[in-house]
């Protein structure tokens, strides 16, 4: 049976790239984001007479339409390629009421909707005994972050949930990898509304499409966790060493907006 890559969030950012290299490497692939007319404009971009691009727009904040597009996704179909990139964040303070409806949409996105189509995945790939799942969290999950609180919290779990589930799978054939870089060229930032991060000025964003690759090639390698950059290698470091309290600190420091 023909293989497929499953890519969420792939309107934009690191989707984008995602399945461009899905595209150089021959593989089928199934998009999925809210933006419908992006996603068709990217297939459209990908299609050829060796690659076969299905688009399934859904919003991953509503778990009805999550296992709406993994039934779509899946019917008749061997998804041996999971890759979780849809996520939401923003930079607000925890006690501020009007930052509640995007920090749940966070939560949904970034935790319920990635572990439902982890589980989903997993029995799915089962089958054929071989799988990858590659999940983006962040540098983000090493720290507790003042000011993007539960963004943080959210990939911590991703990056917790990954390692485990990893550990859980060894002899199936099935792996999980999880990524997790550093501040990106994609739309986040102004999407969480952080263009005036102090963070985008100590340190130029990296480029997605490096990014993309480094995740890709992780994950066919069946590596663990994959950070790229070596600056991004010492903050994930970093956090083993320094008193927790200064962490959070120099966390807030760095993400904090510029005025």
């Amino acid at each position: 049976m023909t293989t497929w890559t499953l890519i969420t969030g792939a309107s934009e950012g690191l989707g984008v790239e995602f399945a461009r290299l899905a595209a150089r490497n021959g593989r089928n692939m199934i998009l999925t984001a809210r933006s419908e007319d992006k996603l068709q404009a990217l297939a459209t971009e990908l299609r050829s007479p060796e690659v076969d691009v299905v688009v399934i727009p859904a919003d991953l904040n509503d778990m009805a339409q999550v296992d709406k597009m993994w039934a779509q996704a899946s019917k008749d179909r061997q998804i041996d390629y999971l890759i979780n990139n849809a996520g939401l964040g923003s930079n607000d303070a925890f006690a501020d009421a009007e930052s509640w409806d995007r920090e749940l949409a966070s939560i949904n996105v970034n935790i319920l909707a990635l572990n439902r189509l982890m589980k989903l995945a997993i029995a799915h790939m089962a089958v054929q005994r071989s799988g990858r799942i590659l999940n983006v969290a962040s540098v983000a999950a090493f720290v507790p972050g003042p000011n993007m609180a539960v963004y943080h919290a959210t990939k911590a779990y991703v990056l917790s949930l990954s390692e485990a589930v990893r550990h859980e799978l060894r002899g199936t054939g099935i792996t999980v990898t999880a990524l997790c870089p550093g501040a990106t060229q994609t739309q986040f930032f102004e999407a969480a509304d952080m263009t005036s991060a102090r963070i985008l000025k100590l340190s130029p964003p990296a480029r997605a499409d490096q990014v993309a690759e480094a995740g890709w090639k992780g994950a066919l390698a069946g590596r663990a966790v994959v950070v790229p950059g070596l600056l991004n290698k010492l903050s994930a470091f970093m956090p083993r060493l320094s008193p927790r309290a200064i962490t959070v600190s120099l966390t807030a420091f760095i993400m904090a907006k510029e005025k």
